[in-house]
């Protein structure tokens, strides 16, 4: 009992860390970033290359992946997503499109290979109650904890961060007070891509550096964002420990190989339910008929 109680903790925890910058886009600019697990695994990419062909030190790596991806989100608002901005279908196959080429050319170029991983931040494991747990995964909750924290502070305390609200909550009426929507947007696309590679220096070192992890880091993220309402804080830290929990169970009850069909039947049950999520704030279907 204690044990699936940890590790839902921890679980969690890493799935809303794995959601919040796909949310933080939508939230702030409607946009279903379709690429974010390309971005989640060019991170993770960049600071193994740096780290082991270039022989920077760690949070040099790590930094630098950061600042690359974080321009490459922004690079590729400005070039693509602006000019379809408004047009959800043409966002979600242009951005699947982007994300999908990145995550196959990495796998064409062969240097993600089934036998790479990064390092954890703390190595090593504790023990609680009798059941051992990876510092890196106290490590998860830690940064899940302060990342939401400093998120608030920047949207509450900041110019930028109030800027980012007033366009979440009324586009039209940021507008009319003189917030350039498109700068605001192509700035969230780039925190959203930052974030991105944050849960994968946090997530991967859990397991190994490999393609089929954007795939799976974006189906969590979508599977949080739907269980919790896409665009709300509270939310995804909802959805994330409804979810988190529920897997763990699973995962403990009747084996690991479920806990993707758990991610799945709760996109579905939730989409019949309640197709908002549980603090969504997208109109129901009565209400748009």
């Amino acid at each position: 009992m204690l044990g699936v109680l940890l590790f839902g903790l921890t679980n969690s925890m890493g799935l809303a860390l794995a959601a919040l910058g796909f949310s933080f886009v939508f939230g702030i600019s409607g946009i279903a970033n379709f690429a974010y697990g390309a971005f989640y695994l060019l991170g993770g990419f960049i600071t193994y290359i740096l780290l082991n062909s270039a022989g920077l030190p760690y949070w040099i790596s790590a930094v630098i992946s950061m600042v690359i991806v974080f321009f490459l989100g922004t690079f590729i608002y400005k070039a693509a997503i602006q000019r379809i901005r408004g047009a959800m279908l043409s966002e979600v196959i242009v951005t699947m499109g982007l994300g999908v080429t990145i995550i196959e050319v990495l796998r064409w170029s062969g240097y993600v290979k089934h036998n790479q991983y990064l390092p954890s931040f703390l190595p090593g494991s504790i023990m609680i109650g009798g059941i051992g747990i990876e510092y890196q995964r106290l490590v998860i909750v830690g940064i899940g904890a302060i990342l939401f924290f400093l998120l608030w502070l920047l949207t509450r305390y900041t110019k930028i961060g109030l800027a980012l609200r007033a366009m979440a909550q009324d586009e039209l009426t940021a507008l009319s007070l003189g917030i350039n929507n498109d700068r605001i947007a192509m700035l969230a696309m780039g925190i959203g891509s930052l974030l991105a590679v944050v849960a994968a220096l946090a997530i991967i070192p859990l397991g190994l550096l490999n393609i089929e992890g954007a795939y799976e880091i974006l189906i969590f993220a979508l599977a949080v964002g739907v269980l919790g309402g896409l665009g709300s804080t509270t939310g995804i830290i909802v959805g994330a420990f409804v979810l988190g929990y529920t897997q763990s169970i699973a995962s403990t009850v009747l084996g690991p190989k479920w806990m993707m069909v758990v991610t799945f039947l709760a996109i579905v049950l939730v989409l019949l339910i309640k197709p908002s999520g549980i603090f969504g704030k997208q109109k129901e279907l009565e209400e748009r008929v």
